[in-house]
């Protein structure tokens, strides 16, 4: 049997090296290959809001891995999430949004969940996602949101240590009063890394890792 095809569906070139790395870990035996449009995130950040332009893209770009021989298909963008859903329901293999095993994992762990990000176009469709998944499981919730305002724009200027700062902050004051956390952003994965281990009070939850192990258990390896 040819091992099964996975395709990536990226709106940055710096995700495709990061997810092939977790595809070593998790998935060595399958064939992957990866869309990358940067221009979806530019236009999701510019205009304040996945638009139905931009999310028509989206789907199209989801039909074009599953023309090009994708079995499974992920998108690794929490902001075009929306769009996501949507392609799922058109497309003849299974497609999945990067943050919802997240989602899943989080409403399992505690009922108050802590959302943090760094663009507001990522924290509304991740807090709306909690909030939906945690109705399928029938589980009550709280849930805080906290956006770091002014850290995207550092990292993307190249002051990571403000981004890096700021973030931690976030997590250490949200840590205080919630049973779980989540980050919008993959790119925030590595201040979790630098935090001391009394500081992570909660299980802090990033949504790549946690993607692949639920695609190598649909994969049934």
């Amino acid at each position: 049997m040819n091992a099964p095809t996975l395709g990536f569906v990226h709106t940055s070139a710096t995700l495709v090296p990061v997810f092939q790395e977790l595809v070593r870990v998790h998935l060595p035996d399958i064939t992957t290959f990866n869309i990358v449009d940067d221009s979806l995130i530019q236009d999701v950040i510019r205009r304040g809001t996945l638009t139905p332009e931009t999310g028509r893209r989206v789907v199209e770009h989801v039909g074009s891995a599953a023309r090009a021989g994708a079995d499974h298909i992920l998108v690794t963008c929490s902001s075009i999430g929306r769009a996501v859903e949507t392609a799922a329901n058109i497309t003849p293999v299974p497609v999945l949004r990067v943050d919802q095993p997240m989602a899943d994992e989080a409403v399992r762990t505690g009922a108050r969940i802590g959302v943090v990000a760094t663009l507001p176009t990522t924290l509304e469709p991740t807090a709306d996602l909690v909030r939906r998944r945690a109705v399928v499981a029938q589980r009550d919730i709280t849930l805080t949101d906290r956006l770091c305002e002014g850290a995207f724009e550092a990292l993307m200027s190249g002051d990571g240590a403000t981004h890096d700062a700021m973030v931690a902050e976030a997590l250490r004051e949200l840590s205080e009063t919630v049973d779980v956390i989540l980050l919008a952003q993959a790119s925030m994965a590595r201040v979790v890394e630098g935090l001391p281990t009394e500081e992570k009070k909660v299980p802090i939850l990033a949504s790549p890792p946690l993607a692949m192990a639920y695609l190598a258990h649909m994969l049934g390896q």
